[in-house]
């Protein structure tokens, strides 16, 4: 688990990391669509999870985000994009994934997307667990993110374009590009989290994540 971490010129000469096939990936359009998510995330022991959020450029502009949700199992990814009204019966779909502890929720940097979920949808994500804090080694400097993860546990390059993580994540239509890069990103996360488990690295325990109280302010 001490595995030191490639140098950049290093990592760069590495293999690519396969991902999913944009056939492994259902784009939630429909309620049915939605339900068979729900319960194919449901029925794993942890599932791979981070959000989208349109870009802000101007200063002073405030985020609307998340506009896509992104969950993972071992074989699949289903995104679920997020507008302006969610329709109630998908929140509530949401909500059941998401509140409970189990399936724990595994991504890189969750932070941001938990309170951003909490604000645009009330929902309070439980069972999470982020990457970047509970892989972090003593003195280690900066968090552990996704592409750092592949290099190191992997021996694999995750490629991760800045052109398409700063696209539109709002648009209606998301093309093949964002979505296999969304989809990664989910599933990169639980294939870390078996990958450490198998070898025996023991995680921090799971902890409950502060939400403001209903009508209180922050």
């Amino acid at each position: 688990m001490d595995q030191a971490l490639p140098a950049a010129c290093e990592a760069a000469e590495l293999p690519p990391y396969p991902g999913l096939q944009i056939a492994a990936v259902t784009m939630v359009t429909t309620l049915e669509q939605a339900v068979a998510a729900r319960d194919a995330l449901l029925a794993s022991d942890a599932i791979g999870f981070d959000t989208e959020s349109k870009p802000t450029f101007v200063k002073g502009e405030v985020s609307t985000g998340p506009h896509l949700i992104q969950f993972a199992t071992d074989q699949h990814a289903y995104l679920f994009q997020i507008g302006a009204r969610t329709p109630e019966p998908v929140r509530e779909i949401l909500q059941a994934i998401l509140e409970p502890t189990a399936p724990l929720k595994i991504g890189f940097g969750l932070s941001d997307d938990v309170k951003r979920l909490f604000a645009k949808l009330e929902i309070r994500c439980g069972g999470v667990i982020d990457l970047s804090v509970a892989l972090r080694q003593p003195g280690q400097r900066n968090d552990l993110g996704a592409k750092s993860a592949v290099a190191k546990f992997f021996g694999q390059t995750l490629q991760k374009s800045k052109k398409i993580s700063v696209t539109n994540w709002a648009l209606p239509r998301l093309n093949d590009k964002q979505i296999l890069y969304a989809a990664d990103d989910a599933q990169v996360a639980l294939r870390v989290y078996r990958h450490v488990v198998a070898i025996g690295h023991k995680l921090p325990p799971v902890k409950a994540i502060k939400f403001p109280r209903p009508g209180a302010t922050e």
